[in-house]
């Protein structure tokens, strides 16, 4: 069917002697013909390579699995003799067969041909590839009409329908389908009774009375009818009905055997979907020959479903309720089905928005993850995930009183992920975001059984077999889960003034993968905290002086090679009137480190006590340090952002933490500020205007604000949802509110993982809010009257996901 489609007349092409003249005249357009390029050689090689993968990986896989026991004593060397006896026949220079003539009764031979082995290899637990799919994606692009005007029953044109050739337009006009007498003598061959083509004019008749049951219609139907009743530019998802009607059919597909077992019955539904890609994608205009180059015919066909993945209805089941795993793009921007207009059927757009959504490989902007090559400090495992301080702080809500804060982290890791697992998944359902991540986690992971099990000594089994290889095996498990959540990149959070860290930096910087890149936090330097700045230039051999202060800076980004600098920022506090201003060293009267005016500002209501907290590792709660910006400090103006500006790098903001609300409950006792200041945000803005601003807020109350901010300064770039607000219904809010403010000029979410498991839940509960609202919006732009195409809805979600803070950090304003 193939090669019929593709012009090559007789199977002898396949033969490498053989040239493709034949197919020289295919279309009327030169534009059509760019394939013909290709030598006879390298198509024969693409054809055969195919066909003996399908072969070697899908009918002998099926035989040597046999369940339908039609084959009787026939072993495989029997059956690998018949094809290798086959092969050289096809091959054979001069044991031409019609290829067109080899396509009478197309429907059928689908379940005759390749129905015995698809059932047989998912009953024995084996895949159906790539390679098995393409193949009947090619029949149904073979029984497709040429135009939408196809007769109602077929009852009145014996079944015999006009099809259009690979590469050449779809619509066929009366005079290209020989009306007349003298156009139908111009290049028309018949190949079997009745049944004629035409190379020239780019068409094929064919006879087809498989009849399907469509979904909306009464009576079955000629499947040609339904396959033409398609306006040419429709997605995956709009075929899934015909696709499933035409394989279940005894004389089509002949599958329905599988649909009635409930062991395969989602497995079917993996083939039906995958089927419906590559149809889509054959009818857009994708070229066959380009799309058998382009498909790795040996890999599972999951990887053709277009969004959700295996155990997904698209029909049912398009919400945000269940998380939206990453998986791989099943359509590629280079294809023709890219262009094609999404129309205004609602479940269409939901179903494209979230399978764009889904397979967006993100870029994760901020987090405090740190690479295996950094030892200890890379965080990873189950005992991690369970000891996270969100679930440490809810397990204190109930925890026995006889546990103390000092007491519980006094004990072992291990025992602390014991008492929250018991507390938090065993006496109560893990029904918080915080639990419901840890779950999400290892599903993703394979681990099902164990967690039906509640069984956590096998969970942390799982871990051991990556442990037990040391630091290859932190290693393999990172690209794991990099692949798993989707993430191209994440951002880490550098400390040069903590020495636990710098020694992975210094002398030699360790070595680490390209999904991780670095980020100096400087939290000092916003601050103007004399002391932990004095300490640190003195450690590292500098003097204390500005110029020292900047260099000290400089060394470090040439170290680093940060994409940015950061710090966390609170708002500003009150300060006691008995309380001023003091020498601050390095040779000049300073300021304490606050922003003395803000005193005057409403909400400036914590203490000094709780907001000066630098400490000597700048090692504190979720994001070490608790800052405070002083506009007016030297440190700010002269040392950060003076070397901002000379290397050209953005400063990255995040506002509104209250840290130690609860001392004694560590990392776990931090808070939220109701009402941060974003006018300081804004007055940086103004005073920097060569310096680029990354900032988001941790406070729901300062959202709207921070939305108007964006649209005032082109050097501020808002993102991601921030540890309180990192939760769905926060989440929901935020992203509606900001795409109708900023559009997609903005980064919709980073994870702000410690643990590097959380990027797997952190990124996949994400993704099903955001795809829920994005279809909301899409759906109101389009009922408005715009119109759009899947390649256009791609590249906004991907703006979205991280290109529209890439683009930001290539603006550059110096």
């Amino acid at each position: 069917h193939v090669m019929a489609l593709c012009g090559l007349l007789m199977t002898d092409a396949l033969n490498v002697g053989q040239s493709l003249s034949q197919s020289q005249s295919v279309g009327s357009n030169d534009d059509d013909d760019d394939y013909v390029n290709n030598s006879a050689a390298s198509t024969s090689s693409l054809l055969m390579n195919y066909l003996d993968s399908l072969f070697q990986h899908q009918i002998l896989k099926a035989v040597e699995g046999n369940n339908t026991g039609d084959l009787g004593d026939t072993t495989t060397e029997d059956v690998q003799a018949v094809y290798d006896d086959w092969r050289g026949r096809l091959m054979h220079a001069h044991f031409g067969l019609s290829t067109f003539f080899i396509t009478q009764n197309c429907a059928a031979k689908g379940g005759i041909r390749l129905g015995p082995t698809i059932v047989d290899l998912l009953k024995c637990g084996e895949d159906v590839k790539c390679s098995t799919i393409f193949a009947l994606a090619a029949i149904l692009r073979f029984l497709t009409p040429a135009t939408t005007a196809v007769p109602g029953s077929g009852s009145g044109n014996g079944g015999i329908y006009r099809g259009w050739l690979d590469k050449t337009k779809r619509s066929i006009s009366d005079a290209e389908k020989g009306s007349d007498e003298s156009s139908a003598d111009t290049g028309t061959t018949e190949y079997a009774d009745g049944l004629s083509y035409n190379l020239q004019q780019g068409w094929y008749e064919f006879r087809c009375v498989c009849n399907i049951q469509h979904v909306g219609r009464e009576e079955p139907q000629q499947l040609p009818v339904v396959l033409g009743s398609f306006p040419t530019t429709m997605q995956p998802c709009d075929y899934e009905d015909v696709v499933r009607g035409y394989l279940l059919k005894s004389d089509g597909g002949n599958l329905s055997s599988l649909a009635s077992d409930p062991s395969t019955k989602e497995k079917l539904d993996v083939v039906v979907r995958s089927v419906a890609t590559i149809y889509a994608r054959m009818v857009a205009g994708d070229g066959m020959l380009e799309l058998l180059k382009e498909l790795p015919l040996r890999s599972s066909c999951e990887i053709l479903v277009d969004g959700s993945g295996s155990n997904f209805n698209t029909k049912t089941h398009i919400d945000d309720y269940r998380p939206l795993y990453y998986c791989d793009k099943s359509v590629p921007s280079s294809s023709l089905l890219m262009k094609a207009n999404l129309g205004n059927d609602r479940d269409r757009i939901r179903s494209i928005v979230f399978a764009e959504v889904q397979s967006a490989h993100a870029i994760d902007l901020h987090t405090h993850l740190l690479p295996p090559s950094h030892g200890a400090l890379c965080l990873w495992g189950i005992d991690e995930l369970l000891t996270y301080h969100y679930l440490v702080a809810e397990y204190f809500m109930t925890a026995p009183p006889t546990i103390t804060p000092e007491g519980f982290y006094a004990k072992s890791k291990q025992d602390q992920a014991d008492l929250i697992w018991q507390a938090l998944f065993i006496d109560r359902s893990p029904i918080s975001e915080a639990c419901r991540g840890v779950i999400t986690t290892l599903i993703a992971l394979g681990l099902r059984q164990q967690v039906g099990d509640r069984d956590l000594g096998n969970i942390r089994k799982f871990y051991s077999n990556y442990r037990d290889a040391g630091a290859s095996g932190a290693e393999e498990y990172s690209k794991l889960v990099y692949q798993k959540a989707g993430v191209r990149y994440a951002v880490m959070t550098n400390i040069p003034f903590d020495p636990m860290e710098s020694q992975h930096w210094r002398p030699t910087p360790k070595e680490y993968s390209s999904n991780f890149r670095s980020a100096l936090r400087v939290d000092p330097l916003l601050a103007g905290d004399q002391k932990t700045i004095e300490r640190a230039l003195k450690v590292a051999g500098y003097n204390t002086t500005m110029e020292d202060a900047r260099q000290y800076i400089r060394d470090w980004c040439d170290t680093m090679h940060p994409e940015y600098m950061m710090a966390s920022t609170p708002h500003d506090f009150v300060l006691p009137e008995d309380k001023g201003s003091v020498g601050v060293g390095l040779g000049k009267e300073g300021k304490l480190g606050v922003n003395q005016e803000a005193m005057k500002q409403p909400f400036a209501f914590t203490d000094l006590t709780a907001a000066n907290s630098c400490t000597e590792d700048c090692s504190g709660g979720e994001d070490g340090l608790a800052s405070i910006i002083d506009e007016q400090s030297d440190f700010l103006s002269e040392v950060l952002m003076t070397v901002c500006e000379e290397r050209d790098l953005p400063v990255a903001l995040k506002i509104g933490a209250h840290r130690a609300v609860n001392p004694a409950m560590q990392q776990a006792g931090d808070g939220v500020v109701a009402f941060a200041d974003s006018n300081m945000l804004a007055r940086l803005c103004t005073r920097f205007p060569k310096v680029r601003f990354l900032a988001t807020f941790l406070s729901r109350n300062n959202q709207h604000e921070a939305c108007v901010l964006a649209t005032k300064f082109r050097n501020l770039h808002i993102y991601g949802c921030w540890w309180f607000c990192n939760n769905p219904s926060i989440i929901e809010e935020i992203t509606k509110m900001r795409v109708e403010m900023l559009g997609t000029a903005f980064t919709a979410q980073h994870s702000d993982s410690r643990v590097l498991d959380q990027l797997i839940y952190k990124w996949a509960h994400s993704r099903a809010v955001i795809a829920n609202v994005l279809t909301k919006e899409y759906v109101k732009l389009i009922e408005s009257g715009w119109s759009i195409t899947r390649g256009e809805l791609r590249r906004d979600i991907e703006r979205l996901f991280g290109t529209s803070y890439e683009e930001f950090m290539q603006k550059s304003l110096v």
